[in-house]
């Protein structure tokens, strides 16, 4: 039909323009979040960019499922504005032939939505945690921040750097403080560079600088002058990151019986589950009256979205709390939600009965 085609048009051109911006938002937040901890030397620079992309895949099952709920909402909205609605109403064609149109444009966001929230974000949390034990387990330089104070080897030795040329691999006006066989031992140099041997062990090489060294609590103190001095850096153990419920496989989830794995079961079957009801949610809610305000449906819309989720967050804690059964609270908030849906159906439909019989 003319409509569908029409529809199924522009809620694909709906969707397009708010994944992009929900996209924008979130990678910028990450973003944000990820180069803060460069900057403070939690991860190195070069995994910015990784990590981003892992983020991207985790949080991509609830920005999928935003995107349907809006780009269903919006046209339908528009629609009422500008008195389509009323158009395609008049003709006989009730709110319900909606659903159809709607369904056949959401299912194949839904299956994404399921393959992701099933599958890849769950990869994606198990390659993010094993490339931050990767990152953690290179060389101690490699983390080393310009202008940051970095800790190495649980507090025993901290490293401060003023400036770095990476394409030189050298670094100048360098501080390094350790503790050993009791004594504190203070190097500062005015440059220095990073040397790895042949059996491939690597050394810190200090040129024209200072040492330090004070037994604490007590007043006497050496200090020894030097051209060249050459401090040890090790490499860490790169551990593989464990199997939490979130970074489990799907097959390997529902193997387990505990209640944490179970709870996370629950929310990833509640993902695309909850984008097929609030995509039929949104053709009830977008429902605007022209000579009314034009924003009061998109915040019930937010509002309902947020009930929604929050919902399921607390079934899931009450699963993983022992305090509800799984098989209840994988249905409980997909049935809360059925009913405000088939109620909002039966009011829109009510009130279209009343208007005909007032204009007729």
């Amino acid at each position: 039909m003319i409509f569908e085609r029409a529809a199924r048009r522009e809620f694909a051109q709906a969707a397009a323009g708010i994944s992009v911006v929900l996209l924008a938002i979130l990678t910028s937040i990450q973003l944000i979040r990820l180069l803060k901890d460069a900057a403070g030397g939690r991860i190195a620079p070069e995994g910015v960019l990784a990590l981003l992309g892992f983020a991207a895949v985790k949080f991509l099952p609830m920005l999928l499922t935003l995107t349907l709920f809006i780009a269903v909402l919006l046209p339908l909205s528009r629609m009422y504005r500008d008195s389509e609605m009323v158009v395609w109403m008049s003709s006989g064609m009730p709110l319900t032939a909606w659903v159809r149109p709607v369904l056949r444009f959401a299912l194949p966001m839904v299956f994404a939505v399921g393959a992701l929230s099933l599958a890849l974000s769950p990869w994606a949390n198990q390659a993010q945690g094993n490339f931050q034990a990767a990152l953690s387990a290179r060389s101690e330089l490699s983390s080393v921040t310009p202008g940051a104070f970095k800790e190495v080897r649980k507090g025993r030795q901290v490293y401060f750097v003023e400036r770095m040329d990476d394409d030189a691999g050298k670094i100048g006006n360098v501080f390094v403080a350790s503790m050993q066989d009791g004594k504190l031992g203070v190097v500062m140099s005015d440059s220095g560079g990073q040397e790895v041997h042949e059996n491939g062990d690597r050394f810190l090489v200090l040129e024209n600088g200072r040492r330090y060294e004070v037994e604490p609590g007590s007043a006497a103190f050496k200090v020894m002058d030097f051209e060249r001095y050459s401090i040890r850096t090790e490499d860490g153990n790169a551990e593989p990151a464990g199997l939490s419920p979130r970074r489990m496989p799907l097959l390997d989830l529902l193997g387990q019986s505990t209640a944490d794995m179970r709870g996370e079961l629950l929310w990833r079957i509640a993902m695309p589950v909850s984008a097929v009801i609030l995509a039929l949610l949104a053709i009830p809610l977008s429902y605007v009256n022209p000579r009314a305000g034009r924003s009061a449906n998109m915040l019930i819309a937010i509002i309902v979205y947020a009930i929604y989720t929050n919902l399921i967050s607390i079934c899931q804690a009450w699963v993983i709390g022992g305090k509800l059964p799984f098989a209840v609270g994988v249905v409980l908030p997909h049935l809360v939600m059925l009913l405000p849906l088939g109620l909002l159906f039966y009011g829109r439909m009510f009130g279209l009965l009343f208007w005909q019989r007032r204009s007729s």
